[in-house]
């Protein structure tokens, strides 16, 4: 890949072009990431992406990957590389607080699979970053004492999208070029659309759960959130295989990433149900059309589909999904109630008027809704839609103090990521452009069960489309 002139995003590569070169040593970076740590959240605004961190473990990674570089006997591509987890996820020794003030009062004694896997890899975790309380919401808004509002690192004044709020901002930061996040409403990919990063949402069960409170058991993926889709690749390709530990992902095919970096998409058809893509705000509309030619351009084929019952699967997976949750979380809404946002007790007292017939009803749907898509998968290798029909909301003042409910916002910005969540099937949104305000615009990519591998080549073509990257206003280069 090629830095085009001007600002772009120091990726997996950069770090390890430093770590070969002996430029840097994975220590010295951890103290430049200590030290944005310590001045991040002294910033007026706070930036409010990582919410446990502690220079001892962050110095303990350091040294060991130093020493492997020293040795020539380094891990895996991740070897150094700075990663944060999204609080949901337990790290040792940090509280696995979930976005709350009650969950996690002791240290975490055991890793998610997740964490497991990037130690294995030699990663560096920062810590854990913030998230909207129990990922209940798609702002990233949580007024509660440990959090705090993450920022968005392009426009400090508007939300970073959620659930995954700080691993997004994180990202997009500069903090750290990899970050993880779970995804059962689009809570990977909005987050990434609004901080102008990639985010992917690996087909449900491909990436281990084990080690995340497990909010909605049939909804929810693992993914990372990346500077580029290579980062994302590199990722996705040391985290993707099943675990003894989640039943769910045991009889996944292999993950590949095949034909990936194919010099150009001749040969794949990419289907846009044109009715449901224009169903966004005019700016957002305009520069996805644009990147959609830019795709055939190189050689695919766009071809018209039609998804079918789109409103009854927006409603079954919000069904599905708020009653998972309110069931996991009976227990919480009856002791804690007082300690949750304001938005959380809404969104659980609403699950709580869903019967076993409306839950029996949904999942009837969703199996309606994967038969449409192996029809449709059947004659087209994708399908393309904006990632969120509108850009990043403002802050307001009264967001800071008691948060903030809007539930027309959060149907609306979950628009084009509920069938991904409610079907299983992965999804991929990268930057292609910004509003005239400079907020971040992303086109996600969908694809079949299993076939993140075409997502990943589309992604790489997809990248080439935007000519210029804009340099967030809040960027810290820990590389410099």
């Amino acid at each position: 890949d090629s830095a085009k002139n001007g600002f772009s995003f120091k990726g997996i590569k950069d770090y390890l072009e430093c770590y070969r070169s002996g430029k840097l040593t994975p220590s010295q970076v951890a103290k430049n990431i200590i030290a944005v740590l310590e001045d991040c959240d002294k910033s007026t605004p706070p930036l409010r992406a990582i919410v446990q961190w502690d220079r001892e473990q962050i110095m303990l990674m350091a040294e060991a990957s130093t020493t492997r570089y020293r040795n020539k006997c380094t891990l895996s591509y991740l070897d150094g590389i700075p990663v944060c987890l999204k609080e949901e996820f337990k790290v040792v020794p940090y509280h696995h607080r979930v976005g709350t003030v009650y969950l996690g009062t002791e240290p975490e004694t055991e890793d998610a699979t997740v964490a497991k896997k990037l130690r294995e890899a030699g990663a560096i975790i920062i810590g854990v970053s913030n998230m909207h309380e129990l990922g209940t919401g798609t702002t990233g808004c949580n007024p509660n004492r440990y959090h705090k509002i993450p920022r968005n690192p392009y426009k400090p004044n508007h939300f970073t999208g959620g659930s995954s709020s700080g691993s997004a901002a994180a990202v997009a930061a500069g903090l750290c070029p990899v970050a993880i996040g779970t995804d059962g409403g689009g809570s990977v990919r909005i987050p990434a659309s609004f901080c102008g990063v990639v985010g992917l949402k690996g087909t449900f069960g491909r990436i281990s759960c084990h080690g995340s409170l497990p909010l909605s058991y049939s909804t929810v993926s693992v993914g990372p959130i990346c500077t580029s889709v290579a980062d994302a690749a590199i990722v996705y390709n040391i985290l993707a295989e099943p675990d003894p530990l989640y039943p769910y992902g045991l009889k996944q095919p292999k993950a590949t990433l095949s034909d990936m970096c194919a010099p150009d998409l001749k040969g794949l058809n990419l289907g846009v149900d044109w009715t449901f893509f224009k169903a966004c705000d005019a700016e957002v509309l305009s520069v996805c059309e644009k990147a959609v030619e830019h795709l055939r351009s190189l050689g695919a084929s766009v071809v018209e589909v039609s998804l079918p019952e789109m409103e009854e699967a927006r409603v079954a997976h919000v069904i599905c999904i708020l009653s998972e949750m309110r069931d996991f979380l009976q227990p919480d809404f009856n002791k804690h109630f007082q300690e949750m946002n304001l938005d959380t007790r809404a969104n659980l007292a609403l699950a709580s008027q869903f019967t076993a017939l409306d839950y029996i009803t949904a999942n009837r749907q969703r199996t309606r809704s994967m038969g449409f898509l192996r029809e449709i998968f059947s004659t087209v290798n994708c399908i393309l839609t904006p990632a969120v029909p509108c850009t990043a909301p403002r802050i307001y003042e009264s967001d800071l103090l008691t948060g903030s409910s809007d539930m027309s916002f959060t149907v609306r910005s979950m628009r084009f990521m509920q069938l991904g969540n409610f079907t299983g099937i992965p999804g991929l949104v990268v930057p292609i452009g910004y509003s005239t305000a400079g907020l971040p615009i992303n086109l996600q990519v969908m694809a079949k069960w299993w076939d993140e591998a075409v997502l990943l080549r589309i992604g790489l073509k997809l990248e080439q489309f935007r000519s210029q990257t804009k340099k967030p206003s809040i960027y810290y280069d820990i590389l410099a």
